[in-house]
């Protein structure tokens, strides 16, 4: 059974135990399809959770779980890990891939040059971004304009990098 990190706590949210989760890949409703979690402490600590409701808010998911009523319970979700079971998560669709699928892929330019490895992927305002380390560390913009390709069976990624991002 491999666990995936499907997103993460923020802060608590109000006094009924909402909490706030950042950079989650899945949709509200895939979410509540899967309903049963795995929660990681910043300390590795897990346990079960279980999904009773999760709804946006001002552009941001706010989550509610069976035995968190309180602002004091959902507090202690902060700066976890919301996993789940690869094998139980919605296939993305043609083409598509959601962001734990990428981490360890090797990134390419448009010429075949190895730049790095995917090592997280950032879910901004705007876009998601690649944090790609190798000889050194690339910020990649999740676009069409840039990513070219990705290739799930060989596991790569091909980029067309701005003009001077490789110069940051």
């Amino acid at each position: 059974m491999s666990l995936v990190e499907v997103g993460r706590f923020g802060r608590p949210h109000g006094l009924a135990g909402e909490v706030y989760l950042d950079g989650c890949s899945l949709e509200t409703e895939e979410l509540l399809g899967i309903r049963t979690f795995t929660f990681r402490s910043a300390r590795g600590e897990e346990r079960p959770l279980e999904l009773k409701e999760v709804h946006l808010a001002n552009g941001r998911m706010l989550a509610t779980f069976a035995r968190c009523t309180t602002r004091e319970q959902a507090a202690r979700l902060t700066r976890g890990e919301l996993l789940v079971e690869a094998e139980r998560i919605p296939d993305p669709g043609p083409g598509v891939a959601y962001a734990f699928q990428v981490v360890g892929f090797e990134l390419r330019d448009a010429d075949g040059k190895a730049l790095g490895t995917v090592h997280d992927v950032l879910n901004l305002a705007a876009h998601q971004v690649y944090v790609v380390r190798g000889e050194r560390e690339y910020m990649v913009p999740v676009t069409p304009e840039i990513v070219r390709k990705v290739d799930m069976q060989a596991r790569t990624i091909t980029v067309e990098l701005p003009v001077g991002l490789d110069q940051i």
